[in-house]
C-alpha cells in the first residue's frame, strides 16, 4: 500500500497550483501587513520627483543608449557565431545575417536615442 505521500497522478498539478497560489497569497499578506504609512513623515515638505525633468530626460537618454548598444552587440556577437559555424549552410548563413541586419538597426536605434528624446524633450517643453 503506498505512503501518504503518494499523491495521484491526476492530483499533483492541482496541489502544485494551490502551493503557488498560497505562497503568492502568503506574500502579499506579508507585504501588506508591514504599515508604511505610519511611519510616513507628514510633516515636512513633500517632493515627488527627486530630480527635475531635464535630469530625469538625460538619464533615460543614457539608459536607453546603454541597453540598446548592448543589445546590438549580443546580436553583432551571435551574428559572428551563426557566421562561423555556418559551415556553407544557406539557412544559417540568413540567420547571420539577420542577426547582422538586427545589430546594426540596434545600433542605429542607439546612436537616434539622444535625438528622438531631444524632440520629445522640445514637445515637452523643457529647455
Amino acid at each position: 500500500m503506498p505512503g501518504p505521500s503518494a499523491l495521484p497522478r491526476a492530483l499533483k498539478p492541482l496541489f502544485r497550483r494551490l502551493f503557488r497560489l498560497g505562497a503568492h497569497v502568503g506574500v502579499v499578506v506579508l507585504l501588506l501587513s508591514v504599515p508604511t504609512a505610519a511611519f510616513a513623515d507628514s510633516t515636512g515638505p513633500m517632493y515627488l520627483a527627486a530630480n527635475d525633468l531635464p535630469t530625469v530626460v538625460n538619464n533615460l537618454r543614457t539608459w536607453i543608449m546603454g541597453i540598446l548598444a548592448a543589445v546590438a552587440t549580443l546580436f553583432l556577437v551571435l551574428a559572428g557565431v551563426y557566421w562561423a559555424t555556418a559551415g556553407g549552410d544557406p539557412s544559417q548563413v540568413d540567420n547571420a545575417k539577420s542577426a547582422l541586419k538586427n545589430a546594426l538597426i540596434g545600433y542605429g536605434l542607439a546612436v537616434l536615442a539622444p535625438v528622438l528624446l531631444s524632440i520629445i524633450q522640445g514637445i515637452v517643453g523643457t529647455p
